[in-house]
């Protein structure tokens, strides 16, 4: 009897460690909109891609080398990482930040709060994982959503088409990388995290250079961290705090909570990413918006709740 209280209480305080892990984490994503709207008032986007991806790449080699994050490449194909590293950070990024550019931070949070809906379309699709009735429901609601708010910001918002399409673009290929991962099983995540650091250190460096090459302006860029402030703290915080802190935290979400009921909490990063834009950019968000962003959370929640409870049920017929 006491054995048995003792297992639950255990398992009570890992759920609530991962529950913890898993908002902390959202928490530092949804903080990040606001961070890449400020940037990239003061430089241009691959200037922001390249310096973040720079600090990252830094930081997880240090960690690399001090036995942190455990990497063992030898005699495994690389096109399962770059597969996943093309989608993300590579392509996901270029969206996400473009459509930053373009559109408000708020509005640019409810899109991207779309992702783990889309992530299980592409699952149904791809990996041939039919979802359940209610999860297609979720998927229903959570499109219902995003048409309200998109027609809500269209009267008090940026309401811009190429902010929009590059949005999409991020959701579509962070849905791809959902999908690109699951297949990428024979490698850790340490090893996984790592070669989409190094090739998004690549590309956006790469990018970075040559815009700035072309404009004339490669002093500014090698000196943008040292001469602006703002500059600074943003690629800090998204560097450090998005690109490490917060995937550690989302894979100790993961041990703890399972990757389903994790993925469900990337609603909460809309809601950070909503109330950052309205409080610290000033910008508007009207009732329609809000009864929006709610829509889309409930239906994410509905989607991924489904799958949570589906692969609990199996686990327990199969222990049985």
């Amino acid at each position: 009897m006491i054995l048995k209280v003792g297992m639950e209480r255990l398992r009570q305080n890992k759920l609530i460690f991962g529950i913890v892990c898993a908002l902390v984490c959202e928490t530092l994503f949804g903080l990040s909109y606001m961070f890449t709207k400020t940037a990239i008032r003061n430089a241009g986007v691959f200037a922001l891609l390249g310096w973040r991806f720079f600090l990252a790449i830094i930081l997880s080699s240090i960690l690399v080398k001090l036995g942190v994050m455990k990497i063992n490449l030898k005699g495994k194909s690389l096109r399962p990482l770059l597969i996943v590293a093309i989608c993300s950070p590579c392509l996901y990024f270029f969206g996400e930040t473009l459509g930053l550019k373009y559109t408000t931070a708020s509005e640019s949070g409810v899109f991207l709060g779309c992702i783990p809906v889309v992530s299980l379309i592409a699952s149904t699709v791809i990996l041939k994982k039919k979802p359940s009735v209610r999860q297609v429901i979720g998927i229903l609601i959570t499109m219902f959503g995003v048409i309200i708010t998109v027609l809500a910001v269209g009267l008090s918002s940026s309401m811009s088409f190429i902010g929009y399409s590059f949005l999409t673009l991020s959701v579509i290929s962070y849905a791809l990388y959902s999908v690109s991962v699951e297949k990428a099983a024979g490698y850790s995540i340490s090893e996984i995290t790592y070669v989409m650091l190094l090739l998004g250190a690549t590309v956006f460096i790469i990018l970075a250079i040559g815009e700035a090459l072309l404009n004339g302006n490669m002093n500014e860029l090698l000196m943008l961290p040292f001469t602006n402030r703002e500059f600074a703290v943003s690629i800090v915080y998204q560097g450090i705090g998005c690109s490490v802190i917060a995937f550690f935290l989302y894979n100790i979400a993961v041990t703890n909570i399972g990757v389903n009921r994790a993925a469900s909490f990337i609603g909460f990063s809309t809601v950070v990413s909503i109330i950052s834009g309205t409080l610290a950019l000033k910008e508007s968000f009207t009732l329609p918006q809000i009864i929006g962003a709610i829509i889309i959370i409930t239906g994410v929640y509905i989607a991924n709740a489904e799958k949570e409870v589906s692969g609990e049920s199996k686990l327990t017929k199969s222990k049985s």
